[in-house]
């Protein structure tokens, strides 16, 4: 368990026993997210994912056995960014599949990030 909402050491623990490629492609997404939320919180939660908060949980992203995921937490944003993720990955409910040698496109995932901020400041 976290000893608080924001444990950016268990999250370099978890990356750290990554493959290198899974490891390098997480870190960069990881490091996306932190510049484009300042303020946001890291933790390992849900067993074993990497969830990051600015009040209640934002995004998120995993290490599968057979792909990368990250978590838009929010089914309506997913749906309605369906088009756009599927040109390029697969998405399933409010989770978007990727790889290390396909990541997401930076754009992409500032345009959910946005999102989400604004969906949480409607809440």
């Amino acid at each position: 368990m976290p000893r608080s909402k924001d444990d950016p050491e268990a999250v370099d623990g978890y990356l750290a026993a990554l493959p290198d490629q899974e490891r390098k492609t997480l870190e960069e997404l990881r490091q996306l997210i932190k510049a484009s939320v300042p303020d946001v919180q890291e933790r390992i939660s849900y067993g074993g994912a990497v969830i990051f908060a600015v009040r209640p949980d934002l995004v998120g992203f995993a290490a599968q056995q057979n792909h990368l995921s990250f978590f838009t937490m929010s089914p309506q944003l997913a749906k309605a960014m369906k088009d756009e993720i599927t040109k390029t990955h697969k998405v399933s409910g409010a989770t978007i599949h990727f790889s290390a040698d396909q990541p997401l496109p930076r754009e992409l995932v500032e345009k959910i990030i946005r999102a989400r901020l604004e969906e949480q400041s409607k809440q």
